[in-house]
């Protein structure tokens, strides 16, 4: 193929990862009032009250949450199309480790924004509520509320890419899993650190639940790459 023909394959994949993630975040403003109602679950029994503070506040809230979740749902699409266009130049080795990168790297981002949702995202929420009782009434911004939520969520499901990344990095040779195993010491205080700036709330137990997580990634990681000989 010539470099126009890649460059009219390239675009026709665009065009549907674009139209493909449009779609789906048209399907989800039609939802987005459940959306809402969903991501708001993780506190709807603390007696927290949401208000719109200023005018098309919610209306802008859903288009950000139809836009996110519409991305998330449209991912698969995306990452089909940029794997059709790069397999034909890789060689067997390299597309028999593409696939399970690929497939490992999409399960530990669901895993993660799962984590956040579940885990997470309720135990930041009871904390700020559990701290503010008696003193102030929990009123809280829809649009704050929600920027919160889905920077938690999706930090959460991009830190879990740890083992992802190792692997690469075994694969290429740069780092041995002896390696990554000997400077343990380092990645716990690494992993508190990373917890810390990826979190969005300061509460101490936020940052711990994510911390213990990336730990145990990074050692499953650590081993995985010592076990495949790397």
């Amino acid at each position: 193929m010539s470099i126009f023909d890649h460059l009219e394959e390239l675009r026709g994949r665009i065009f549907v990862s674009v139209l493909a993630v449009g779609a789906a975040i048209l399907g989800c403003f039609a939802f987005s009032k459940e959306l809402i109602k969903l991501l708001e679950a993780p506190v709807a029994t603390q007696g927290v009250r949401f208000l719109q503070l200023s005018p098309g506040e919610f209306f802008f809230t859903t288009i950000k949450v139809s836009g996110y979740c519409g991305l998330l749902l449209g991912s698969p699409v995306i990452i089909y199309e940029i794997i059709a266009f790069i397999i034909p130049g890789l060689t067997r080795d390299e597309r028999k480790f593409l696939g399970p990168i690929v497939l490992g790297s999409s399960v530990l981002f669901y895993a993660g924004i799962a984590f956040s949702y579940s885990v997470l995202t309720p135990a930041a929420l009871n904390f700020f509520v559990s701290y503010a009782e008696g003193a102030v009434e929990s009123i809280w911004s829809i649009d704050q509320y929600f920027e919160f939520v889905l920077v938690l969520m999706f930090s959460t499901g991009l830190s879990f890419q740890v083992p992802v990344i190792q692997l690469l990095l075994g694969q290429v040779g740069l780092v041995s899993g002896e390696q990554m195993l000997s400077i343990w010491r380092y990645v716990v205080v690494g992993a508190v650190v990373i917890a810390a700036v990826l979190t969005p709330s300061t509460d101490p137990l936020t940052q711990i639940l994510l911390a213990g997580p990336l730990l145990g990634l990074y050692l499953g990681g650590a081993w995985m790459v010592k076990l495949i000989g790397r």
